[in-house]
């Protein structure tokens, strides 16, 4: 089985440099374009069968407009939106700074601080999602190709739930607007088989 693991377009917070987490902004033009070509992409080398989607509209547009290539149905996954980020959500990064300081030495693993999600909460709920997703999906045995469309730091949790790295790690994985990640689990075992693909971006320049 293989998965596709994709983030979204280019977002409105992205042109704001604003903390999005959870602030539902939608994509800009070029977000779209991005998601158009991805699309295409996609369709033409890797096609899935399903895909699951963050339901936050900067992720669902961009798997809208990859059904719309693909022909793949579309579930809306709550589990896959991004990390909670409380009062920060929708914020100037400057104005957060002034009004929530990180507290000394950095946010720590179970801080909550801005009523936020804390690390090891954020963790534990893509290891849920996770756990399920391997239960009803990949042991069945039932699709050959599924495409998970996210957000940055879901996908890096997303990471080091199928690397089974620890809760506190300092292992992140980059990915850039519509960036595509293709693994592969076979007979237990897993690759990675490339990672932040951005080759459907060539045409932009």
């Amino acid at each position: 089985m293989e998965l596709l693991i994709i983030r979204h377009g280019q977002s409105q917070a992205d042109l704001e440099d604003r903390h999005e987490g959870r602030a539902d902004f939608p994509l800009t033009q070029l977000g779209v374009k991005q998601a158009q070509l991805l699309a295409e992409w996609v369709q033409e080398r890797f096609p899935p069968e399903l895909i699951l989607s963050s339901p936050l509209q900067r992720a669902s547009r961009t798997a809208e407009i990859l059904r719309g290539a693909t022909g793949a149905p579309l579930q809306l996954e709550p589990a896959l939106m991004e990390w909670n980020n409380g009062l920060l959500a929708g914020l100037a990064r400057q104005e957060a700074a002034e009004r929530f300081p990180l507290p000394p030495g950095g946010r720590r693993p179970h801080d909550t601080y801005a009523e936020t999600e804390s690390f090891i909460e954020f963790r534990a709920r893509v290891e849920m999602f996770w756990s399920k997703f391997t239960y009803e999906y990949i042991l069945p045995g039932a699709f050959k190709r599924i495409a998970l469309v996210s957000h940055a730091g879901t996908i890096t949790q997303l990471f080091r739930c199928f690397l089974g790295l620890p809760v506190v790690c300092d292992c992140f994985f980059s990915t850039g607007d519509t960036g595509v990640h293709l693994w592969s689990l076979e007979s237990g075992r897993r690759t990675i088989v490339f990672a932040n693909s951005l080759e459907h971006l060539q045409a932009l320049g």
